[in-house]
């Protein structure tokens, strides 16, 4: 199978907080964000896998900066790394204010899909091939991600987390020094 390009992934989704979009507060409501995130998010590892993709999972997303009635969103999406049968993709999230001319990061995000065929069974996805240092940094951090991610859902024992175990040990090793 063919080695993809991360940059081949990028996606940007835009969307304008409309008043059905928002809660009393005239805040964008949590759960439309987190569809529209689905939404890029899905783009994006359909693009690496070329495949119908289904969310696996999704990485803890915190709320940083509230977003207003009016503000226009931009979703940007790409994947970090490929595994067997799955993808890990980043989020970022701004809100823009376009009167005022504000641009402020809300959100960031990892989301997890697996690539199914038309019988709904999974499939091998094409490796990422990371270029530049952000690039190379997701992918590198993507196993330790893919490892907590395993041992929260009861995937994986903790004893077989070699990524984290290592994370944790240089982490310390850090704080002695």
């Amino acid at each position: 199978m063919k080695e993809k390009y991360a940059k081949e992934s990028f996606t940007i989704m835009n969307e304008l907080v409309l008043p059905n979009d928002t809660n009393t507060l005239n805040n964008l409501m949590g759960g439309r964000l987190l569809h529209w995130m689905d939404i890029a998010a899905a783009i994006s590892a359909q693009k690496h896998c070329n495949r119908i993709v289904v969310t696996a999972s999704v990485d803890n997303v915190s709320f940083r900066h509230p977003v207003k009635l009016g503000d226009v969103i931009s979703i940007e999406a790409q994947v970090t790394r490929a595994f067997n049968t799955s993808v890990e993709v980043r989020l970022m999230v701004y809100a823009q204010n376009i009167p005022s001319g504000t641009r402020v990061q809300s959100n960031q995000a990892y989301y997890t899909f697996v690539a199914i065929d038309q019988n709904a069974n999974t499939i091998t996805v094409p490796q990422v091939v990371p270029e530049s240092d952000d690039e190379k940094k997701y992918y590198n951090e993507a196993l330790q991600r893919r490892e907590l991610r395993l041992l929260l859902a009861g995937k994986m024992k903790p004893s077989e987390a070699t990524q984290l175990k290592s994370f944790f040990a240089e982490l310390a090793q850090n704080a002695v020094e």
